[in-house]
């Protein structure tokens, strides 16, 4: 079959499977997040101090918190067709504008974070492999089950100790230096400063996964009958391992690697608060605290959009690592 056909008909089945999910999802996370108890009105009656209910009535009125459930979700739907997310009373903003603010600093920490972890999971992973049942692969095996087991906000706590106060190497917080004016490679330099940590402590969880998965995908593989094959063909050992085991064993780690980046979000939430970093994950956060249900929804939706656009280039990169794959 032509490639780019094959390629073609693979995204129009993401598509077509990715709107029904959207729609499940927004509806599931409306009921859901209304079950919790309290609403945007309750916060910010509490911060005034007082609130009468005539006050508090024209409160939810305003916000049309007075709507059955049923008439909420309608207006909320409607909303999504027009494309807007709705408005924020705690911020005085519409989220969709509150989210585009945050959400450049998350992708840019998730995408760092994930592309550490896998960089240096695979690299590990190869050398479990190249060294199998001796001490290296004994030694790197019990550091990375160490950072599997170890709480990714108790990571960043050491992180911040050891860089931060000890040795005063790196920045514990923020996205870049305040009130600085710097431009090109020089803002480029202080950005990287203050995302190495944050980036660290959230990738390193990931990495002993990435390792393990490596090293027994590897393990696997340089077994089969067309990896002797190609042995036998006189190929070098370097050319067998990258093209043919290493190759086919990435398979499996971005298929993991599709999974966890919608879980590091998740993670991003502590990891943001840690290290007060800008994001969504801090945002959802703080949505939580003042019972903003407008912006937690946008924050669902858009980071469910996020997962299904990155599992399915997960997809595409597959089936170019391995054509069977697309052509099922």
């Amino acid at each position: 079959m032509n490639k780019p056909l094959a390629t073609l008909r693979q995204i129009r089945r993401i598509v077509l499977h990715a709107i029904p999910t959207v729609i499940g999802i927004v509806i599931l996370n409306f009921f859901l997040l209304k079950l919790a108890p309290g609403d945007a009105a309750d916060v910010m009656a509490a911060e005034a101090g007082s609130a009468t209910e005539e006050t508090m009535t024209a409160l939810r009125r305003s916000m049309g918190l007075d709507l059955t459930l049923l008439d909420q979700l309608k207006n909320y739907l409607f909303s999504l067709a027009r494309f807007d997310l709705g408005y924020s009373p705690r911020y005085g903003m519409p989220v969709i504008d509150l989210i585009m603010e945050r959400l450049p600093g998350t992708l840019l920490l998730m995408g760092i974070a994930l592309g550490l972890a896998i960089l240096l999971g695979i690299l590990l992973g190869a050398l479990m492999a190249a060294f199998a049942g001796r001490a290296v692969d004994r030694v790197l095996s019990i550091a990375s089950l160490l950072f599997y087991s170890v709480p990714g906000f108790w990571i960043g706590l050491v992180l911040i100790l050891t860089f931060s106060v000890k040795l005063g190497l790196l920045p514990s917080g923020g996205s870049g230096t305040i009130g600085s004016d710097l431009t090109g490679w020089a803002a480029f330099q202080d950005k990287l400063r203050y995302m190495v940590l944050p980036a660290l402590s959230l990738a390193l969880f990931y990495v002993a996964i990435y390792a393990r998965l490596t090293r027994a995908a590897m393990l696997e593989i340089r077994n089969q009958d067309f990896v002797r094959t190609a042995r036998a063909k006189g190929l070098s050992p370097v050319r067998v391992t990258f093209s043919h085991i290493l190759r086919n064993a990435l398979i499996p780690v971005t298929t993991m690697a599709g999974m966890h980046f919608g879980n590091m979000l998740g993670g991003a939430v502590v990891v943001e608060t840690v290290f007060s970093w800008p994001g969504l994950g801090r945002l959802a956060f703080e949505a939580v605290m003042a019972r903003d249900f407008n912006v937690l929804l946008g924050i669902l939706l858009l980071s469910s959009l996020v997962v299904i656009i990155v599992n399915g280039l997960v997809d595409l990169l597959q089936a170019r690592l391995d054509p069977r794959i697309g052509a099922e």
